[in-house]
């Protein structure tokens, strides 16, 4: 629910021009949830809302699906995005998507989600064209289409969307719906990573250590590996700690080796189990008990500088 949130929060912070009652209005609103008055911002809201405006709608749509001074209601909220989406509002589509894509407020209709999600689209807005390429991607409420897929996942990376930028990468470097392309999956990759994407910095660390799209270069996937450790990615935590068990990349270290994918187990990957014990019977008891020690720090620490 958080995106509604992160709605309401990107307009705060904006200035909207004023144009007529309405807008005048929902300035006022703005202003008073700025101030933390949110039932003073809902009164404004509400009356900006009287007149049939579109934004209106939408905003007070957002509040009640995140319950911003107001007992949340989805359903309440389901309601406000319709008004403001019959009016052509593009954010409100994206919502209406969401709600019928997930059944919030509203039962479950991948159809009507795709209905929403397009009209969005079609729009320019880039979380409809990327749910949109995961729906065709999926076979949700659509015929399974991977040509689709890319041509939404395709419209939503090239304005930024991190996730759109990592399931474009995975595509090309698994040559779904287009040929394989190792190149082009670096270069979404890098670009999702660079912007803090977990997955995609996890996806790039990969591709440097096997050398695909790009010259193999240990290093440089440590450092990738790293940054989605550090984000608690159970699978970078893995492969970090097979790079120091094998000295790639980073002086061999089986201490840290232990640390890491014993970090990686603890979040859930099974698969460095085997790997884990290996591990451990290089060490002496009191490296074990350095290893254990450190892994518990870095949980303390939240993955970070360990």
């Amino acid at each position: 629910m958080k995106r509604f949130l992160v709605v309401l929060l990107l307009f705060l912070g904006s200035t909207i021009a004023v144009a007529d009652t309405a807008n005048e209005y929902i300035v006022k609103g703005f202003s008073a949830f700025k101030s933390g008055q949110h039932e003073e911002g809902i009164k404004w809201f509400n009356l900006a809302a009287d007149s049939g405006d579109k934004n209106a709608y939408f905003y007070l749509g957002a509040i009640y699906a995140e319950g911003m001074g107001v007992t949340q209601d989805l359903n309440v909220a389901f309601e406000y995005y319709m008004l403001a989406a019959e009016q052509g509002h593009a954010d409100a589509e994206y919502e209406l998507g969401v709600f019928y894509a997930e059944g919030f407020g509203v039962t479950q209709d991948y159809n009507a989600a795709i209905k929403w999600f397009i009209r969005a689209a079609k729009k320019g807005n880039p979380l409809a064209q990327f749910n949109l390429g995961l729906m065709y991607r999926k076979g949700e409420g659509v015929a399974q289409d991977y040509k689709e897929a890319m041509k939404w996942y395709t419209l939503a990376a090239e304005q930024g969307n991190p996730r759109a930028q990592v399931n474009l990468a995975s595509m090309f470097q698994n040559g779904a719906g287009v040929t394989q392309d190792y190149k082009a999956a670096v270069k979404w990759y890098t670009l999702a990573a660079e912007k803090g994407n977990p997955l995609a910095q996890f996806n790039l660390g990969l591709m440097y250590d096997r050398g695909l799209g790009v010259v193999q270069d240990y290093q440089t996937a440590v450092k990738w590996y790293t940054l989605a450790a550090e984000q608690n990615d159970e699978s970078a935590q893995l492969r970090l700690g097979i790079m120091y068990y094998l000295g790639k990349g980073v002086l061999e270290d089986y201490v840290y080796a232990h640390m890491w994918i014993n970090i990686s187990i603890a979040n859930g990957n099974t698969n460095g189990t085997e790997a884990r014990d290996i591990i451990a019977k290089k060490l002496t008891p009191e490296q074990l008990a350095e290893a254990q020690k450190l892994a518990r720090e870095c949980v303390a620490k939240e993955y970070k500088g360990c």
